[in-house]
């Protein structure tokens, strides 16, 4: 396991109290005590074992080693918990609840569904969300103390940057991975027709439940939504916000039962069942459909992308204006079809950020090359349209050790990163000794990072 403090607290998951059995015995049979005071955030035994559980949900083996290290980690935790409460910080509740779920369907796949997930845990989905939303609520309480703490960062200037290059020996430069800058041509099948061949479908079983049948049962057959099929299309109780704006409102506007007409959204087409609502929030089922393509479609746009790469190849026409005058994707058709990030501008990808389909296709190609047609998918909505497009590979940078006049950004992210480690160790070592700690006997031969826990 990381012992990283980042990896360590950012990768903390929950801390759920009360479970009913645990895998590792305690003399006596112990079940429950206190094993941790940080100022007056109390850490339980039953809380250190259910974090274990989950772990151990996930495939991971948990022993003594590993809950020392878990230990440490909610330790720091409450450390940041105890001052953002003292400096009375807030959070952002939508994100809790959009974590929430994120997190529920992660368990729900793991395990199997709700009912097994009870059984695992031992309590009923009701108190296990309770129990989680109170902790995402002070995980997001601690990372915003440390953002806090990160703030006492000088910020960086070109001089600084250039210094720490200079200073630092070539074997500890972070090594930059290979990046792709690359442009496309792409066409998107017929649309409109799918859309209605959609819509016709969402009718049709909007009208089976209007004459009867469960809503529940046509979204374990029909929708589409990964995360919510396997439920009956529910989504759990959650605010307006954490959905599209189209979704949200059409589910607002319903009566408890009652079924919405089609509603579109980035993600596809849905109609759309009330379960609940309280104020901003609410539950809802719905089943999602989203277009799907003939070969004919496949077929008609590879013909007219083969064409055009043709017209490239010959010299009639130059990559760029190909793009500009002949791509039907608007977020690259007017740079010449360079793609960017939609975050931080770069141009320049590595390999993890690009699609799969993507970099299948640019990976055995030489600055210059045109690739042959293939179909892949554009950022629209959580997982994409299809698209067919042609890529040119624009330039690729070789994996190297940074250097301060062609990897500025990246240098600054890690000088950053390592100045905000400082502070946050500065932090935890000051706050451990103006802060009442007690550690159980239990645990005071654990091999901790910090040496300040036990005094």
């Amino acid at each position: 396991m990381n012992r990283s403090f980042f990896a360590g607290v950012l990768a903390l998951a929950f801390i759920m109290a009360g479970q009913n059995a645990f895998a590792q015995k305690y003399q006596g049979g112990l079940v429950d005590k206190s094993i941790a005071l940080i100022g007056n955030e109390v850490i339980m035994l039953s809380q250190l074992e259910s974090e274990a559980q989950l772990l151990r949900a996930r495939g991971l083996t948990v022993d003594r080693t590993v809950r020392c290290e878990m230990l440490e980690e909610m330790m720091t935790s409450k450390l940041f918990l105890v001052q953002a409460r003292i400096d009375s910080l807030t959070v952002n509740e939508a994100n809790v609840e959009a974590a929430l779920e994120g997190r529920m369907n992660e368990i729900y796949s793991s395990l199997g569904g709700e009912r097994q997930t009870e059984e695992y845990f031992g309590k009923p989905i009701y108190k296990l969300r309770a129990e989680w939303h109170e902790a995402l609520t002070e995980q997001s309480l601690i990372q915003e103390m440390q953002r806090t703490v990160s703030q006492n960062v000088p910020k960086l200037t070109p001089r600084d940057v250039e210094k720490y290059c200079k200073e630092t020996p070539e074997e500890d430069l972070p090594v930059v991975s290979t990046k792709y800058r690359i442009r496309q041509i792409g066409l998107y099948p017929d649309r409109e027709a799918a859309k209605v061949k959609v819509k016709e479908k969402l009718l049709e079983l909007r009208e089976r439940v209007v004459n009867g049948e469960k809503f529940s049962t046509l979204a374990r057959l029909y929708s589409e939504d990964p995360g919510s099929f396997s439920r009956g299309g529910e989504l759990g109780m959650a605010p307006k916000s954490v959905f599209w704006p189209a979704f949200s409102d059409a589910a607002m506007a319903l009566k408890v039962g009652q079924v919405s007409q089609i509603v579109e959204t980035p993600d596809g087409f849905h109609i759309i069942q009330l379960v609940e609502r309280d104020g901003d929030k609410f539950n809802a089922r719905h089943i999602l459909v989203k277009p799907s393509y003939t070969t004919e479609d496949r077929t008609r746009a590879f013909n007219k992308l083969d064409s055009i790469r043709n017209l490239i190849v010959a010299d009639s026409i130059s990559f760029f204006n190909a793009a500009r005058k002949f791509s039907e994707d608007p977020a690259t058709m007017v740079n010449g079809g360079l793609l960017a990030d939609e975050n931080t501008g770069s141009s320049y990808f590595e390999k993890d950020q690009l699609k799969p389909t993507d970099y299948a296709a640019l990976r055995t190609m030489k600055e210059g090359d045109i690739s042959e047609p293939f179909e892949s998918l554009d950022n629209e909505g959580r997982n994409g349209n299809t698209i067919y497009k042609i890529i040119t590979l624009d330039k690729i940078v070789p994996s190297h050790v940074a250097n301060y006049k062609e990897d500025y950004d990246d240098l600054t992210r890690v000088i950053d990163m390592k100045n905000a480690e400082v502070e946050i160790e500065k932090f935890i070592k000051e706050k451990q000794k103006t802060t009442y700690i007690i550690v159980d006997p239990m645990f005071e031969g654990c091999d901790f990072r910090y040496d300040g826990w036990i005094k």
